[in-house]
């Protein structure tokens, strides 16, 4: 059973999705389950991902990237997560943030910035979330104030990958006190060796352990005026487009786990025996695997039109949320599926049913919880 198969992939996108297949069989699924456990950053298998072509492809070929378009990533995502989302994400996050300034950064900003990330001699990060604030990004209280001497940002921010490791992240911040909410927000480059640059690690988490996530404290940390990236007040715009595509990459990340439970589950029952037959032969067993695998077919259908959609600037916003939600819930409900049929068994460290069960939880919240999801489908429905 071949889930991930190129059916509904464009011809553009096969040659990549190929690639990182057999990296993910060859350098991410052997020692998955070791990252997973010690909760290690993985630089070995991201060094490696970046001599495979597989990492900040993101980037236009202008500025060293590979210039892979959303399709392209998408294609790529659902291989990695297959094989381990903690990996995947790091994978993914070495250049996070990068296509904001590419999309709305001068040309000095591109050459500056974007150039090494390119080469594989930097990473990047992208800082939005707060302690207090997840989803609401018209909530966010950073802020940057204009001085002489350019941009002062006081504030924190959490979940930030790379917050540790990345040498430059795009901050959120809040630079005018309007009446209109969504021109109240700035995005800025930051260096993470300034002097009011603080991060660490946060608590470890129950899954994705091999993905490093911080928390950021910025105290009077001052930024040349020439890092304000695009036009002041237009952050709000340049991040909704920013997770449109990212909302569908995220539904990669929902068809790559939810192929996972898949697998686990199939193979678990046809080599399982209860009651003096295979487990596989019991009717509710079959009618189990054969609901998970129609959601499963449904949310890749709607995450491949969904990419097309957004590509074309068709909707983003509707098509974006609806993929976002449909992949990672039908994830969760794969994983959950999956666990029953691994009986006690699923609650074994060493199974990768169990792996899985704990990673599916983050991509319903990340890139906004599936409840702002819900939101913007309803209203964009309309």
């Amino acid at each position: 059973m071949d889930l991930l198969d190129d059916s509904v992939v464009p011809e553009r996108a096969r040659e990549i999705k190929r690639r990182a297949r057999e990296f993910a069989a060859e350098r991410i699924e052997p020692v998955a389950a070791d990252y997973h456990a010690s909760g290690a950053y993985p630089w070995d298998v991201l060094e490696a991902g970046m001599d495979a072509g597989l990492v900040a492809g993101d980037i236009g070929e202008r500025w060293g990237g590979s210039g892979f378009d959303l399709a392209q990533q998408l294609a790529i995502a659902e291989e990695l997560y297959r094989a381990d989302a903690g990996i995947a994400l790091t994978l993914q996050l070495a250049s996070f943030g990068c296509s904001i300034v590419e999309s709305y950064g001068d040309e000095a900003q591109k050459q500056t910035w974007l150039e090494p990330v390119a080469a594989n001699d930097q990473l990047s990060g992208l800082a939005v979330s707060e302690p207090e604030t997840g989803s609401d990004m018209a909530g966010m209280t950073t802020s940057a104030e204009r001085t002489d001497d350019g941009w002062v940002l006081n504030g924190e921010k959490y979940w930030v990958g790379n917050a540790v490791e990345a040498d430059w992240l795009t901050v959120y911040a809040k630079t005018d006190d309007t009446d209109k909410a969504h021109a109240n927000y700035s995005l800025f480059i930051v260096d993470t060796d300034r002097e009011g640059y603080h991060a660490e690690h946060i608590p470890e988490k129950i899954g994705m352990r091999a993905s490093k996530q911080g928390h950021i404290v910025l105290d009077d940390c001052t930024v040349p005026a020439e890092h304000l990236v695009g036009a002041r007040g237009e952050g709000f715009g340049m991040l909704a487009d920013f997770f449109n595509k990212g909302r569908v990459i995220v539904g990669g990340h929902g068809l790559g786990l939810a192929a996972a439970a898949i697998e686990e589950a199939w193979a678990f029952v046809h080599d399982r025996q209860a009651f003096d037959r295979s487990v596989s032969e019991f009717q509710a067993v079959q009618h189990t695997l054969a609901d998970m695998r129609t959601e499963f077919e449904a949310a890749r259908a709607l995450t491949w039109r969904a990419a097309e959609k957004v590509h074309d600037a068709d909707q983003p916003g509707l098509w974006a949320a609806m993929t976002k939600l449909k992949a990672t819930e039908v994830a969760m409900d794969c994983a959950e599926r999956g666990m029953q049929l691994h009986g006690g068994r699923s609650i074994l460290a060493e199974n990768r049913i169990s792996r899985v069960y704990r990673d599916v939880r983050i991509p319903v919240i990340y890139e906004g919880a599936n409840e702002i999801q819900r939101d913007l489908v309803y209203r964009q429905s309309r």
